[in-house]
């Protein structure tokens, strides 16, 4: 099993997803159930992208993942990532971001999920991404971890986008469900540490200096959203003494 995650701006403006547009495409979703997903749901909105994740068997990750571009197309304000994605690599465009990780057949499926978003496509997203990435691989608790970062391969079912894509996704599945705050905390903390990178709860808009990049962590555990945003800066207060 695995799960696989595509991220997308699709909202008619540069800085949030409106409200119509949340709720058609959770309307559309249970969809994917059909197409082989075990789970699916809209596991993160980031200022003006929106990432799809779904739980699935490896034969039916093409089906899947061609489903979830077919939600994005039918309900897009703005066809702009949709349209970036290509049968062959020479005519790809900047598109879609997608990301896939392995869940061993022993455990729950359960996974991290963290997106990004730039106003203007700030270049240094990529290393604060690569940030994200390596702190996840670093440890112990982690089954897998996937990004959006390997721009030219072919996404299963969907076709191939540019390496001008941004707003990049990364994916870790966990071990057991204790571990779910030290990983998210790792991840968290690596992004944080990059200059100009700020935490947001999952549909916040992205009211920041141009210049700067968001980003939104989710807990995706067994069809279950949690926005770890509010409780993970709690924890990471510093104690008054």
């Amino acid at each position: 099993m695995k799960i696989t995650s595509i991220g997308a701006d699709i909202s008619k403006n540069d800085v949030s997803c409106s409200e119509n547009l949340i709720k058609n495409l959770e309307k559309d979703i249970p969809s994917l159930i059909t197409k082989g997903a075990h789970k699916a749901a809209l596991t993160n909105i980031t200022g003006d992208d929106v990432v799809i994740s779904a739980f699935v068997e490896d034969d039916k990750l093409e089906d899947v993942n061609q489903g979830i571009v077919d939600i994005l197309r039918s309900n897009a304000e703005d066809l702009g990532d949709i349209n970036g994605i290509s049968t062959t690599r020479e005519d790809a465009g900047e598109g879609i971001s997608y990301a896939e990780a392995k869940i061993r057949q022993d455990r729950y499926p359960d996974a991290i999920i963290v997106a990004f978003d730039t106003y203007g496509g700030e270049g240094f997203v990529h290393n604060v991404a690569d940030s994200v990435i390596k702190a996840a691989r670093g440890l112990d608790q982690v089954t897998d971890v996937g990004s959006s970062l390997n721009h030219g391969q072919e996404i299963p079912g969907v076709g191939y986008v540019s390496d001008e894509t941004d707003d990049p996704v990364v994916v870790a599945t966990v071990e057991d469900i204790e571990s779910i705050g030290i990983v998210s905390g790792a991840m968290m903390g690596a992004a944080l540490g990059n200059k100009n990178v700020y935490l947001v709860k999952r549909g916040s808009p992205s009211y920041i200096i141009p210049g700067s990049v968001i980003m939104s962590i989710t807990a995706y555990m067994n069809g279950n959203v949690i926005d770890l945003a509010v409780p993970l800066s709690e924890r990471m207060k510093i104690l008054r003494v």
